[in-house]
């Protein structure tokens, strides 16, 4: 399990309460001890997940161990199909999609898959999409729109990939071509923010009638490495530049980019992720309860009002 620098005083003493329970009622004395540091655990995991700063939480969102989509795919999901191929260069293992039942709804997923192991890291390279990535999931959602099956889609990227090839092939087209194919759907549709939400590579598949975000996950229009390489040429003040980014999942809320926040276990949804699961799994059902209940046109006129209406200033009278 790999551990944060901010989370190894926790991780140590849940460590050395194991140890206890393995020699508690073997040896006198031990229960008493046991209780003791169980009480400071709960104390201690309280000081330091309420007291993040801004950086800690973008590390949060970024963990090794924090559930990916395929993660919640595996724990929420039923008869998923996955499907290939944007039928124009290739298959993108950045992007996972298919067909698959929410209960007994069925539906079109598509999700930004990082990987775990370095290999994986590598095949769907951590999860930045090139082109045909972006065209599979468009191809995937039309499909959906013909058969009246709803879309929800599940961000987690640092951005779209910059390399040569993806802008050879088209990567702003491909991009700018999903939020207007988004926009136009007929069938419910919602975007879940679960781990990083970075750029346009993130807001590709996030138009959506209901914008939902992980209490710990981070949306932006730039990662804070990018933005602190072209505000100051010094990727190292990161930490300063994810403070003035305003990424978290709270301000997003505030601001009126999401519509929902789902809670997570605490310490995030790494530390329980079938916890974090079924929380989700229980806003996903309730997102598309409220939206069954508008028409076709209605969904896709409430969801251009709503994008429509992000960034507004009133002027001060």
């Amino acid at each position: 399990m790999a551990v944060l620098e901010f989370e190894r005083p926790i991780v140590e003493l849940e460590a050395r309460i194991r140890e206890l329970r393995d020699l508690s009622g073997v040896e006198r004395g031990i229960d008493r001890e046991l209780r003791r540091l169980e009480r400071r655990a709960v104390e201690l995991r309280r000081e330091v997940y309420g007291a993040l700063s801004v950086w800690q939480r973008v590390q949060l969102s970024r963990h090794p161990d924090r559930p990916h989509f395929v993660d919640y795919l595996e724990r929420i999901f039923e008869d998923f199909v996955e499907l290939h191929g944007d039928r124009c260069f290739g298959d993108d293992p950045a992007i996972v999609a298919g067909l698959a039942r929410l209960g007994g709804t069925r539906v079109a997923v598509v999700g930004q898959q990082k990987g775990r192991s370095t290999r994986e890291k590598l095949r769907r390279n951590f999860g930045m999409a090139h082109p045909e990535g972006y065209r599979k999931a468009m191809r995937v959602m039309r499909l959906a729109a013909r058969f009246g099956r709803p879309v929800l889609t599940f961000i987690d990227t640092p951005g779209a990939y910059p390399g040569i090839g993806a802008e050879e092939r088209g990567q702003s087209e491909a991009i700018g071509r999903s939020l207007l194919e988004m926009a136009g759907l007929e069938v419910p549709v919602v975007a879940t923010v679960i781990g990083e939400g970075g750029s346009g590579g993130a807001l590709a598949l996030g138009v959506a009638d209901r914008v939902l975000m992980l209490e710990h996950a981070t949306y932006s229009v730039i990662t804070p490495e990018g933005c602190a390489s072209i505000l100051w040429r010094d990727a190292a003040r990161a930490p300063e530049a994810a403070a003035q980014l305003r990424l978290l999942a709270e301000d997003a809320l505030r601001l009126g980019i999401v519509d929902h926040v789902i809670r997570e276990p605490e310490g995030g949804a790494h530390r329980d992720p079938d916890a974090a699961a079924e929380n989700l799994r229980l806003a996903l059902a309730g997102a598309l309860a409220e939206l069954t209940a508008f028409s076709p046109q209605a969904l896709r006129e409430a969801r251009y009002r709503k994008f429509r209406a992000m960034g507004f200033v009133g002027r001060a009278d």
